[in-house]
Formats: C-alpha cells, structure tokens, sequence
C-alpha cells in the first residue's frame, strides 16, 4: 500500500463505478450537443482577479474558498472554483463573439477545486457539466437550457428532483430592491461579517444557510415585488416558454444563487433525497459579467450540473444504470501459439470496432475464465493445443454457457455478425 493518500475532501474515481460517471456526464452532454453547443476547455487555473471580479470579492468561494498559489513568476493564480467566467473570458480572447454568429453556445466538462468543509455530497474537488449561451439576451434560450438540463435528469431516469426558478431583476430595478433590503438588514441582531456583507452584496445575505440567520429574514422584501415591467415581462415569458414545453418548476422569491454575476432570471436543481446538499444543479442569466470582466456588453445564460451530486440523486433513487460492458470479446489463449494468435485476432477486432480484452501473464484456464466473467464479455475465445491442431477456436456464449468449434480464419466474420 501506498504511503500516500488522495488529499483531504478529494477522492479517486475508479472502475466500476467510473462508467456510471461517465454515463452521467453522457447523458448531460447529449442534448447540448444536439442543440448547437459546441465543446469548450479551459485551463484549470486562472488568473484571481478573473474570478475576485467575476464570481464576487463578497462570496464565500472568493473570500473563503479559492485555491490560491503565486507562481515562479510571480503571478497570482487560482485554481478555477467555477466555470462560466473562464469560458467567457476564453470565448472574448479568442474574439468568438465577433464571428457574427451570436449567441455562442459552448458546452464544458471537467473539475472545479473549493476548499470546502468536506461532507458527503461537497467535496473539495468535484467535477460539473456546464453549458453557456453567450451573446444574445432572449428568453427562449432561458428556457432552452432548463429544457436541456430537465431532459438530460429525465434520460437518467431521474423523477423526485424539483426546479425552483427566480428573477434577480437588472440594473434598472435591483440597485432599489437593494436598498430596501439594506434597510431591513441593518435593524436584524446580525454578526459584524454578515453586517459587512451585506453592505458589499445584501443578497448574499438571503444565500446565508445558518439558522439563526434565515430566522431572522422572515419578512425581509422580496425582488419580485421590485422588478421592473421589463423583466416582469421577460421572466413571464422564460414562465410561459418552459410550461409549454412541458417542464414543472416551482417558483421561490428568496432563490438568489451563491454567485454575483446573475440578473434576471436564476434556477437551480434540487432533489430531496440528498439531505441539507440538496443542489444538484443550477444557474441562470449573467448579463453584465462581460463588462465586470473587461470585455463588451453580452448578455449570456448557462448553468452548471454536478455528475457527484447527480449520482448520489440516482442513488438516493436506487436507480441503476443501463451500462454497457467494456468488453464484448475475451480471448483466452492456453500456450505460446495460442497467445501469438489469439493476440492478432484481438487486435483484428479491435481495428474493426469489437470491444476485446485478452489474458495477459499467461493464466491456466480457470484464473482465466473468472478473468473473462469478471469482465462483463459477452462471448470468450479459448484456444488450446487441441483446437491449434484442428485449425479452430472455442467460442463461448457467457451467458448461456454454449460453447462452438469455430475456424480460427472465421473468428473476426462470425462475432461481427453476432454482435450486430
């Protein structure tokens, strides 16, 4: 055994149970791509102030939660606690918004680092699917992406998660319901960092998950009540939009997101099974991150969904997945021509899209075959001294135990056809 352990908060994702990661992030990734968006990848760290900037110098995950290095250089760098401002500041140094083809739609997938207290459901470092529209303020592309994000739960057999939906106003009407808020925040019984924060960002107050505080903010205003009749009627239409198209969501008045950059609307995923981590998903509209950032105005929509979190939701569930088995072909060679060519048939089969493994350290039969049955092969090839002289393979049918005499020169025609 190693002397060495994954770090605090971090884990190792190993097979089996790493097929049932990737089937989830397939399955995210799926409708996105038969939607227009196209892949994007970004480095794992950036620049802090793309983030102090972006996400909030006000948030826990700037104040708190960033991985934070200088370089031999001399640069301050920060392991990326989120997404969506990297891929617009990728998409604006590569200047796709000038392409005339807005809005671009990007797709992402890959870790994000918080330190974080760990805690079944929050870790350290945890992976996300994400999607971004960047460049066009329409609420069909609002609605387009929690269609997307609903079908893709929906495909994994997902049913007890809920969507709760929200609009933060703009910049016409938040800076009012800001104040307002203020107003009421200063008269609660609050600790001097909350008072602090909530003189930088009030929001971030209403995101506050202690009890002794959400006790008090029964009765705080609600943004609703302050939204403009442009973003009544924008956050009507997203309403109108999803409801058509079929998708249930409840509306939640106090749903603000742990971000700064959100305005209009904002929604998150959620699903009862999974105790106080109950987010499995979320986002919304960040329609001023491009300036917030250095870059022009545009408006962009996008959200980000956890595979951990999702799997855990299956779980919670007791859905198993319908996952296919790596392997279809297992070849068992007993002796030295045997393994010479067993080895080329798999290789032939490999070349022609056949999923095939082979027993390597030169095992007997029975270590072999537990080999193949481990291995979830649909059929296995055993080659023996016997079958070498009569110029044919053993072909086993896992399942059904049937075995047949087959020419070594008909190994790769006859399993095409039986595997379809």
């Amino acid at each position: 055994m190693s002397t060495f352990k994954a770090p605090k908060g971090t884990y190792d994702l190993l097979p089996p149970d790493s097929a049932k990661f990737l089937a989830v992030r397939e399955a995210i990734a799926a409708p996105l791509r038969n939607s227009g968006y196209g892949y994007i990848e970004t480095p794992g760290f950036e620049n802090v102030e793309l983030f102090a900037r972006g996400v909030g110098e006000s948030t826990d995950i700037v104040t708190k939660e960033m991985y934070v290095f200088e370089t031999k250089g001399g640069d301050r760098l920060a392991l990326r606690p989120e997404t969506t401002a990297p891929v617009l500041r990728a998409v604006l140094e590569a200047n796709l918004h000038k392409a005339g083809n807005l809005p671009v739609k990007v797709w992402y997938s890959g870790s994000q680092y918080r330190y974080e207290r760990p805690q079944k459901g929050r870790y350290r470092h945890f992976s996300q699917v994400g999607a971004e529209a960047i460049g066009a303020e329409d609420p069909a592309l609002d609605a387009e992406l929690i269609i997307l994000a609903d079908q893709s739960y929906r495909a994994l057999g997902l049913r007890n998660f809920r969507i709760l939906l929200n609009s933060l106003g703009d910049q016409e009407c938040r800076p009012v319901y800001r104040t307002a808020l203020q107003d009421f925040l200063r008269g609660l019984d609050l600790d001097e960092e909350t008072l602090r924060r909530a003189e930088i960002n009030p929001l971030r107050v209403l995101d506050d998950k202690r009890p002794e505080v959400q006790k008090q903010l029964t009765g705080a205003p609600l943004l609703r009540d302050y939204l403009c009749d442009a973003c009544k009627a924008y956050h009507e239409e997203v309403r109108d939009l999803i409801t058509a198209a079929g998708v249930v969501f409840e509306d939640d008045a106090k749903l603000v997101r742990g971000l700064d950059y959100y305005t209009r609307t904002t929604f998150e995923f959620v699903h009862d099974g999974l105790g106080s981590q109950s987010a499995v998903g979320g986002g919304g509209r960040y329609d001023g991150l491009s300036e917030m950032i250095g870059g022009p105005s545009l408006p962009s929509v996008g959200w980000a969904l956890g595979v951990d979190r999702t799997v855990l939701a299956l779980e919670a569930e007791g859905i198993e997945l319908d996952i296919p088995s790596a392997t279809s072909v297992f070849a068992v060679p007993l002796g030295e021509e045997a393994r010479r060519i067993l080895f080329a048939k798999v290789t032939e089969l490999r070349k022609n899209g056949v999923a095939a493994d082979f027993s390597y350290g030169g095992k007997g039969l029975k270590a072999a075959m537990k080999a193949a049955n481990r291995s979830g092969a649909r059929y296995a090839l055993v080659l023996g001294e016997r079958d070498l002289a009569d110029g044919v393979v053993q072909l086993k049918d896992m399942e059904s135990g049937e075995q047949t005499a087959i020419g070594v020169n008909e190994i790769v025609a006859e399993l095409e056809s039986r595997l379809g």
